[in-house]
């Protein structure tokens, strides 16, 4: 069956996650995506790993590897002006340009907006910046820990009551992805809007912004209550935590008072659930730390998948915390198809997320394995009335 975005030509000029995320989601949903590298190292995610054997190799990186199939790749210098005009004559058979290089760099390679509109009217190019392209601090440069930090996520991950234990950043690029989520929703709704005006738009996604975003309601529990939120309290709905059983963790969420009250049950009703300083759960959220102390020396001699069991069979919404194995090993998510396996040239077979959605009448599929640095140049090209084989004694791919 065809896919959902099947005939939507798409360019992507990035490095590591934003762009490249982008645009393996519409990938996935059929569209020809074109990935644009620098010729001779490509997109730093192929230095990035992890590796087969902890050995690095461009060609084998499971993050470029992931984040890449579906799409075709070619190799081209857009700080060249021979580059540059080639990226127009691409753009203006292009219906998305997707990209995520600096605002300070863009007119140096060439993506200035009206240049690329007058190629072609109808593009719709979607920028994505750490801190958007206008504003005071659009001129600054980040990485991953500076937007998760700019963000407000990594205060989360403090504790305001032991300023001796720094905020946390989560492992991985997880801005990253959000900013990919955030730039392809973005550029769907352009050429939504495309179909009414004829004209293509400019999408502009702040990473910060996009991190900020997903803070839950945060927000307003300084002012409503005075409370900075972090991962380990200061919020008045407890117990909502994480405690560590005799084999791995689970999360732990009894804020309705039947819940609790299911939860103290099953604990078998010990003495100090009755105190008055737990009598409900505002009295518990004041007195976490007791709280947390006791709840946490009896989920110690707990199983994590028999407390999960036992409270699911209360209504009590625990949840253990998955370790990549446990995903991997999930019953559940095997019998939904969730990882997939695909077949790479040179890294042989590699196990990856599918898609988290489904569409019943235009499914994703993987089509092909993430390109090899340069393995449609010539192809593309040719495409557009090129010669790859000239152009690369230029020096241009």
């Amino acid at each position: 069956m065809p896919g959902a975005l099947e005939g939507l030509r798409v360019l992507e000029i990035g490095d590591l996650v934003s762009a490249a995320y982008a645009t393996k989601l519409l990938a996935d949903l059929g569209a020809d995506v074109i990935k644009i590298e620098r010729p001779g190292t490509g997109d730093r995610a192929r230095q990035r790993g992890p590796f087969p054997g902890d050995t690095p190799h461009p060609e084998k990186s499971g993050l470029f590897l992931y984040l890449n199939a579906n799409k075709r790749g070619i190799t081209l210098d857009l700080r060249h002006p021979r580059g540059q005009e080639i990226l127009l004559r691409l753009a203006a058979q292009a219906d998305l340009l997707v990209h995520e290089v600096h605002p300070t760099a863009m007119a140096a390679h060439g993506l200035e907006r009206e240049r690329l509109q007058a190629a072609n009217p109808r593009l719709v190019m979607t920028s994505i910046a750490p801190f958007g392209l206008t504003g005071p601090h659009a001129p600054y440069r980040a990485v991953e820990v500076v937007a998760w930090s700019a963000g407000g996520l990594a205060a989360l991950n403090g504790d305001p009551a032991r300023p001796d234990l720094p905020p946390l950043k989560a492992f991985g690029q997880q801005a990253g992805f959000q900013a990919g989520l955030n730039a392809a929703i973005g550029s769907l709704g352009a050429l939504f809007a495309r179909l009414s005006t004829g004209r293509g738009d400019h999408v502009e996604v702040s990473v910060q912004e996009c991190v900020a975003s997903i803070l839950e309601l945060t927000f307003p529990w300084w002012p409503y209550a005075g409370l900075v939120a972090s991962r380990l309290g200061a919020k008045p709905i407890q117990p909502l935590c994480f405690m560590q059983c005799r084999d791995g963790w689970i999360f732990l969420c009894c804020v309705e008072e039947h819940q609790w009250r299911q939860f103290v049950e099953l604990m078998g009703n010990p003495e100090w659930a009755g105190l008055e300083i737990f009598a409900d759960r505002l009295a518990r959220g004041r007195n976490f730390d007791a709280l947390q102390a006791l709840l946490q020396e009896w989920c110690a001699t707990q199983s994590v998948q028999e407390l999960y069991a036992a409270a699911q069979a209360r209504r009590i919404p625990f949840a253990p915390v998955s370790t990549m194995g446990d995903l991997l090993a999930s019953p559940h998510l095997r019998a939904r198809g969730f990882f997939v396996t695909l077949a790479h040239p040179l890294a042989g077979d590699v196990t990856m997320p599918g898609a988290p959605y489904g569409l019943s009448a235009t499914p994703w599929t993987l089509r092909r394995p993430a390109p090899c640095l340069g393995q449609h140049t010539a192809e593309v090209l040719a495409e557009v009335g090129l010669d790859a084989a000239a152009l690369a004694r230029e020096g241009v791919v």
